[in-house]
């Protein structure tokens, strides 16, 4: 009876101990292949961005909309094309639970691939600024083109020349000071 209850607590701390890890790719980055070969290396890795070693097998990747089966070895897996040129490559990777995607830049130069990530907040924030941007001088941009159509008037009807204009304001600020 003793040795079926600790055959028992045996098999027990052995399920306990050897216990494995899912192999599940949560969030990832790129970078290029440790042999500079034109290829990017797709690297698994935690929220700290820490390797997750114990990563193996086979995981399938949509890299520009193109499926791919990818074979993760230690955590890391090399994509089979190679960079000809500098471009926009956008990484997705789909589990269980949640798709994980990431847009990239990838400058190529003669000493190698850098990956650039490009944050999607950006994509958003950006064109605002520049829309807050052009509203501010919508004003401005209105006085300024109904000024050039003043000019125009009196440029091409009453003889007046951008060359005068600015002389007289030189004449003006000279008188000033």
């Amino acid at each position: 009876m003793k040795k079926t209850y600790f055959l028992t607590l045996i098999l027990l701390l052995i399920n306990l101990l050897c216990f494995s890890q899912k192999q599940q790719i949560n969030n990832f980055i790129i970078k290029e292949n440790l042999t500079q070969n034109g290829k990017l290396a797709i690297i698994a890795v935690d929220s700290t961005e820490t390797p997750l070693e114990h990563i193996n097998g086979t995981f399938i990747f949509n890299i520009n909309g193109f499926q791919q089966d990818l074979a993760f070895h230690d955590g890391i897996a090399v994509v089979k094309q190679t960079m000809e040129s500098s471009n926009f490559v956008f990484f997705k990777h789909n589990n269980q639970q949640k798709s994980y995607g990431k847009l990239y830049y990838i400058y190529k130069s003669k000493t190698g691939l850098k990956p650039i990530k490009i944050y999607g907040l950006l994509l958003i924030i950006i064109p605002a600024v520049v829309l807050l941007i052009a509203y501010a001088f919508k004003r401005f941009i209105g006085t300024f083109i109904i000024l050039a159509l003043i000019y125009g008037y009196f440029h091409f009807s009453k003889g007046l020349d951008l060359s005068k204009i600015f002389e007289s304001i030189l004449l003006g600020l000279k008188d000033l000071i």
